[in-house]
C-alpha cells in the first residue's frame, strides 16, 4: 500500500521560482532512490483558523507562502530504504546547503495510505488537511472518509488520499502533532484532494458542501473539527 512522505513548508513569497528550481532539481535523484510521485503545491487559499492553520503549524511570517507537498512510495519499506540514501548521499548535502527556506521549521513524517481512490493524473489544485484522530476512531474516521471520498469525485475531483500518521517525529520549532494540537493519545491525520484545476475545484467545493452525504452533526464526526488545519495549493510540481 502506498506509503507517504508529507511536508508542509514556509517560503518566502519572492522565492517562489527559487524554490521552484530548487524541488525541480531534485526530481531525478529522488526518483533513482525510490521516489514513486512528487507534487508540490503553493498556497493560494490558505486561510486563518481559530485555533490551528497551516501558517501556524510552520510559524509563517506574512511575507511567507505555506507548501504543502508529499512524496509517494510504493511502500513503507520502499520509504525507508530511500531515506537511507536520501540521508547519505552528498547530492542532499548541497541541496541542504541551497534551500531558499528556512527548513528549521518544516514538518516533515510517514504516512501510511488507508483511502486511495482516484488517478493521480492531471492534477493542478489540491486541497490539503492536517487533523488528530483518536486510535479508537480509526474504523469510523475511514469510513467516513471513503464517503467523502465518493462525494469529491462526484462533483469533480479526481483523486483523494486520507493516510494515518506512522513516523511522526517530534521537532525543535514545528512538528505535525503541534500543528494538529493533539494530544498523547492521538493520531495525525494526513490527506488531501486533487482537482484538475482551480476553476473545478470552486465549483466543486459548493456541491460537495450541499451535498446530504456531507452533512453530519459535528457531535458525531469522529474527530475535532475544531483543530482541522486546510487550505487550497495550487500545483507547481507533478513529476
Amino acid at each position: 500500500m502506498t506509503y507517504i512522505e508529507g511536508f508542509v513548508v514556509a517560503v518566502p513569497t519572492a522565492n517562489r521560482q527559487a524554490y521552484l528550481e530548487h524541488t525541480t532539481s531534485a526530481v531525478e535523484f529522488l526518483k533513482e532512490f525510490g521516489v514513486a510521485r512528487m507534487v508540490e503545491n503553493w498556497g493560494d487559499d490558505v486561510p486563518a483558523g481559530t485555533l490551528n492553520d497551516f501558517a501556524g503549524a510552520v510559524q509563517a511570517t506574512a511575507d511567507e507562502t505555506v507548501v504543502f507537498s508529499w512524496f509517494e512510495y510504493p511502500d513503507k519499506a520502499a520509504r525507508d530504504a530511500a531515506s537511507t540514501r536520501i540521508m547519505t548521499d552528498p547530492q542532499m548535502e548541497g541541496m541542504g546547503a541551497s534551500m531558499p527556506f528556512d527548513g528549521s521549521r518544516m514538518i516533515y513524517a510517514g504516512f501510511q495510505a488507508e483511502v486511495e481512490e482516484g488517478a493521480a493524473t492531471g492534477t493542478g489544485y489540491v486541497d490539503g488537511f492536517i487533523l488528530p484522530v483518536s486510535p479508537a476512531d480509526t474504523n469510523a474516521y475511514f469510513t467516513m472518509a471513503r464517503t467523502a471520498s465518493a462525494v469529491f469525485r462526484d462533483h469533480g475531483a479526481i483523486r483523494v488520499v486520507e493516510t494515518w500518521g506512522d513516523d511522526v517525529p517530534a521537532g525543535e520549532k514545528t512538528d505535525y502533532a503541534r500543528a494538529a494540537h493533539a494530544t498523547t493519545d492521538e493520531v495525525v491525520v494526513y490527506a488531501w484532494v486533487e482537482w484538475p484545476d482551480k476553476l473545478t475545484r470552486d465549483a466543486g467545493i459548493l456541491k460537495v458542501t450541499a451535498d446530504a452525504r456531507m452533512q453530519t452533526p459535528p457531535a458525531d464526526l469522529p474527530f475535532d473539527g475544531k483543530r482541522v488545519i486546510y487550505g487550497g495549493f495550487t500545483t507547481i510540481l507533478d513529476a
